[in-house]
């Protein structure tokens, strides 16, 4: 997550599912990163049917989206490294395509 802030300063909030609402959860994002605010994301437990939740919805398109490059949907590569760079190279090829082809 350290890495995370130094490639991105301009970093303020971290959105992150019920699951992490824990005080352990908390306590290691504060050591590592003091001034990074934690927002949960939670369902609401009066509504029986599905709900979009905004900022979930987000998480969910984008990882949609790259599960349709062949190589992502499935854990082919052996090292972190490559995997890191097949997965930026298809959100370069997302992005190049919503810049190339606006609708």
């Amino acid at each position: 997550m350290a890495t995370l802030c130094g490639t991105f300063p301009s970093l303020k909030m971290l959105f992150v599912d019920d699951a992490y609402k824990g005080p352990k959860f908390a306590k290691a994002v504060a050591e590592v990163l003091p001034l990074l605010e934690i927002e949960i994301v939670k369902r609401s437990d009066l509504v029986s049917k599905f709900v979009v939740l905004p900022k979930r919805w987000i998480v969910e398109r984008t990882i949609g989206w790259l599960n349709r490059c062949r190589r992502l949907a499935k854990d082919w590569e052996c090292f972190n490294r490559k995997a890191l760079a097949f997965l930026r190279l298809a959100s370069i090829r997302f992005m190049l395509r919503k810049l190339c082809n606006p609708a």
